[in-house]
């Protein structure tokens, strides 16, 4: 069971706190939605989950409208806070239980072994540490239980891997909430200890130009049993 609900969740200090970029996000997200196809990417996300399900980095809650009925409750763990209070509202609109929860991903504030599912979606790019974030989905979610992800990273030839790696050294951390765009979430999974199950990589948008962030990967892991 989460430590926090919704309803009562106050904490003295954030474990993270962009929230100029929160304000940008919250927007550009909700454009995206539509204009770069993003609610068909969130619909094949989650389509077939049942049972519990702890979503880590759910952002303004965009997610939560596509969890399909079969689902019992939704723990979503949010950190920062602005983010967190859009899922809120964002929560009392879903056709399922959601628990918006403050939280990182590198200490996630709910039992071991206590999820069927784990849905991770643009949130690895930015999480501090991406092995012990892993190593949390490992944790909470039972064997056999399967991690949904859609993520970015890196991708495209030489010369935007390098565009990519100068960036991630540079000035796109700072401006973009601690985001990365030469990460592998494929490759990171692997290491973590997960079976990597069908994916597809895809460029977003899909009709559009390419950019450093563009490179994307759909897909399911699960953990051994």
């Amino acid at each position: 069971m989460p430590l926090r609900s919704a309803g009562s969740a106050k904490v003295s200090r954030d474990a993270v706190h962009h929230p100029l970029f929160a304000r940008f996000y919250a927007r550009i997200s909700v454009t995206a939605e539509t204009r770069m196809g993003m609610a068909g990417v969130r619909e094949r996300l989650l389509t077939g989950l049942s049972g519990r399900v702890i979503e880590i980095g759910a952002g303004n809650g965009l997610n939560f409208a596509h969890y399909p009925r079969t689902v019992s409750e939704v723990v979503a763990i949010e950190p920062e806070r602005l983010l967190r209070q859009l899922a809120v509202e964002s929560a009392l609109r879903a056709g399922v239980p959601v628990d918006v929860v403050p939280g990182a991903a590198e200490a996630l504030p709910v039992k071991s072994e206590a999820f069927d599912a784990v849905v991770i979606s643009l949130v690895l790019c930015s999480v501090r540490d991406v092995q012990r974030a892993l190593g949390e989905v490992r944790r909470v979610l039972r064997p056999g239980g399967v991690v949904r992800f859609f993520e970015h990273g890196r991708g495209g030839g030489p010369a935007m891997t390098f565009t990519q790696r100068a960036l991630d050294r540079t000035l796109w951390p700072r401006l973009n909430g601690g985001c990365h765009l030469a990460r592998d979430p494929i490759g990171a999974l692997r290491q973590a200890g997960f079976e990597i199950g069908p994916y597809r990589r895809m460029l977003m948008p899909e009709n559009g130009p390419t950019l450093p962030t563009s490179y994307c990967v759909l897909g399911t892991a699960w953990r051994p049993t």
